[in-house]
């Protein structure tokens, strides 16, 4: 029989490059296309992620604002004198290799092929820890989130004073401070505050410092996420590899999330710990008072860091509303975490969440319709009623799917609703979507969102570059204001059009749990024992 936990040596040591070499043992059962895929799946994942490593090495010869680094520790970094247009160009090659090489895994999966789950995870973690002590890359806002800590090591609340502020008064954090948004405050919540300030105290008077701290910690929540979701689906091989294509090897969200270091991670990983906390229930029945008020807790605490989250905790309310008791106490579990910090920073930070409501992000497939700038000021109602639309329309007709997690299905839908129609979005912010959809049975629904991320993902790219070249420049034009809105209409008119024809084709890929798997491949094969 075969082990889906089989040997690792041999190409594991030489990392990611390697991958793809292990792919020719243990292939003989299945068809000549399915090892194509799981191939090309290792080729690709191992291409991008060796990329995107190496753009964020060079980060200083692309990238804006300057960093000055410390004399040791990390975070590191090369000055090569690398052109910005080749960097950013191999970005995009890195998106499109990454995208290819989850959507060809997850195919792979699907028919049968099985993929090492102990070698994946030591790539992954290996990928995930070199791209923590490197600095941010592919977005400034980890120096806004280190702006922000600064301002609040110094007596300042980030809802009242802006980032250019460091510019006139404080000489070793202004410099690198990022233009797009040193005139804004802060629109994260009190706990995310909370976390850019104990980075700031950390990190002292270096920026860099004090983005590592940032990327630390994100980085955990990274890896916390995918090691639970390993915990939870280890019975189940197939179901097991799929959420690891989806998250934890992802090349996609390894960008977006660890090496940008962005802050929804964290808020990612508290919303799932949330509703894994109500732990296997059925809709009819009761979790204990302990499961219901840590879930609240944990699920108060990621609407603390981004207020987006409390949409987990409507997902959390619908798989209660059966017992008016526990979802009270979910409830006065959320609020005793979420109100302390909004009741110390005061009215400031609730207006940070309301005054940007209008604003869309570049890639919006609304610029297609909304060109009037008096329909703009209208925009958000807009996409307000579309959402709630959408929600109305997902929770009905999304399939029964995690039935032993009921909070689980209405939390997907819900976020669904949210991540398809509000006009400001970025790729980062699927991860909301992302935690759970690995707890959920297989569907057409992830073909979309790896659109939305992969889209997405492509039109943040360069991500305040060094002036590129004319070329690189108009294509960067053509993915914002073109490419992306298409796929992401495409992908909202999809979601659509699954809710109506109910078509989402769900299916829990391979055999039942404690069964050996029929075949093995990928990323370093099981050996038979």
């Amino acid at each position: 029989m075969h082990s889906t936990t089989g040997d690792i040596s041999g190409p594991l040591a030489d990392g990611p490059v390697r991958l793809e070499a292990s792919l020719t043992r243990g292939t003989r059962a299945l068809t000549p296309g399915t090892r194509a895929l799981s191939w090309l799946s290792a080729t690709c994942i191992g291409s991008s992620i060796l990329i995107m490593v190496f753009a964020s090495l060079v980060r200083s010869d692309w990238m804006y604002p300057p960093v000055v680094m410390p004399a040791i520790g990390p975070p590191w970094a090369v000055s090569t004198h690398m052109s910005a247009g080749v960097v950013v160009t191999s970005l995009w090659v890195a998106t499109v290799l990454g995208a290819t090489g989850v959507v060809a895994g997850l195919v792979a999966v699907q028919r049968g092929a099985r993929f090492n789950v102990r070698a994946l995870l030591i790539t992954a973690a290996v990928a995930v820890a070199v791209l923590t002590v490197m600095l941010p890359a592919g977005s400034t806002d980890a120096f806004d989130y280190a702006s922000y800590g600064r301002l609040v090591t110094l007596g300042h609340s980030p809802y009242v004073w802006t980032p250019y502020s460091l510019l006139q008064t404080d000489d070793a954090f202004g410099v690198s401070v990022p233009i797009a948004w040193e005139h804004w405050v802060s629109v994260y919540g009190p706990l995310a505050t909370v976390v850019n300030f104990l980075a700031a105290k950390l990190g002292g008077i270096s920026v860099a410092r004090t983005v590592f701290w940032l990327k630390l910690w994100d980085s955990i929540a990274f890896g916390i996420v995918a090691f639970v979701m390993d915990r939870l689906l280890r019975r189940d091989p197939a179901r097991r590899l799929r959420a690891h294509l989806l998250w934890t090897i992802n090349p996609l969200l390894l960008w977006d999330l660890v090496a940008a270091g962005h802050v929804e991670v964290l808020a990612a990983g508290l919303g799932m710990l949330g509703i894994v906390a109500l732990g296997e229930h059925s809709a009819a029945s009761r979790p204990s008072t302990l499961r219901v008020v840590t879930a609240g807790a944990l699920i108060g605490a990621a609407a603390e860091i981004k207020i987006n989250y409390a949409l987990f905790g409507l997902g959390l309310t619908w798989a209660l509303r059966r017992s008016p008791k526990a979802l009270a106490q979910a409830a006065a579990a959320a609020l005793a975490v979420l109100l302390p910090g909004y009741l110390w920073f005061g009215p400031p930070a609730v207006r940070a969440l309301t005054d940007n409501r209008n604003i869309a992000s570049g890639d919006n497939f609304y610029r297609f319709f909304v060109v009037d700038p008096d329909w703009r000021k209208h925009l958000a109602a807009i996409a307000a009623v579309l959402v709630v639309g959408m929600a109305i329309l997902a929770l009905r007709r999304l399939p029964e799917g995690a039935r032993a997690r009921p909070a689980v299905r209405p939390t997907i839908a819900l976020s669904a609703a949210w991540l398809f129609f509000w006009p400001y979005q970025l790729p980062w912010y699927e991860a909301m979507i992302i935690c759970l959809l690995v707890l959920y049975p297989a569907s057409r629904l992830d073909w979309l969102v790896l659109a939305l991320v992969a889209a997405g993902t492509l039109a943040s790219i360069p991500g305040n570059p060094h002036a590129p070249s004319g070329v690189v420049a108009n294509l960067h034009h053509f993915f914002v204001v073109t490419f992306a809105p298409l796929v992401l209409l495409a992908a909202a008119i999809g979601l659509v059009a699954l809710c109506v024809t109910g078509r989402w084709k769900l299916s829990e890929p391979g055999e039942p749990p404690d069964t050996a798997p029929p075949e093995t491949v990928g990323l370093v094969p099981t050996t038979a024992s």
